[in-house]
């Protein structure tokens, strides 16, 4: 056994010199018993550390998340704007470079939802809109849900075909 210079504690070690886990202790005067109010004169009086009156004093109280004592709260004093369109119709682009190397890599001519969802390029629920960036070389045969005018001309100028889905 030895005496720690830092602290009350005896740290029991073994023979090796490893201390035994079961023999820690924590550090004189780190540990306080809990106060137990409402017992009586010595453990917050009568008012059991509560103070006089108000809700705060009340059994049963619980105060409103957010509530900041009357005071405007922050969820109402920040600034609101913007508008969120629930009807309107979100679209991933997607590019005919993107279409080429797509094409490329699953040695596929025809490109359709499947395809693209299972290559990572959308979720789900996405729609796809095709548009007209780069150049297509190779003849497509290609599905989606909207197409730009560019992107499908290009595609029939190449020799393929569009075909929209619903």
């Amino acid at each position: 056994m030895y005496r720690s210079q830092n602290s009350e504690n005896f740290l029991r070690t073994d023979n090796a010199g490893n201390m035994k886990l079961n023999q820690l202790r924590p550090a004189k005067g780190s540990v306080r018993k809990n106060k137990r109010l409402g017992r009586g004169q010595g453990s917050g009086g009568s008012t059991a550390g509560r103070g006089h009156k108000g809700a705060q004093s009340r059994s049963g109280y619980h105060k409103k998340f957010g509530f900041e004592g009357g005071q405007m709260p922050l969820q109402r004093r920040t600034p609101k704007f913007g508008f969120k369109n629930n009807d309107k119709i979100y679209y991933k682009p997607v590019n005919l470079d993107l279409l080429e190397q797509l094409a490329q890599k699953t040695g596929s001519s025809n490109l359709s939802i499947e395809v693209f969802r299972k290559n990572g390029l959308i979720s789900k629920t996405d729609k796809i809109k095709l548009l007209g960036r780069g150049e297509l070389k190779s003849k497509l045969t290609v599905e989606a849900h909207a197409f730009s005018e560019k992107a499908s001309k290009a595609i029939e100028q190449a020799g393929g075909t569009v075909t929209k889905v619903s």
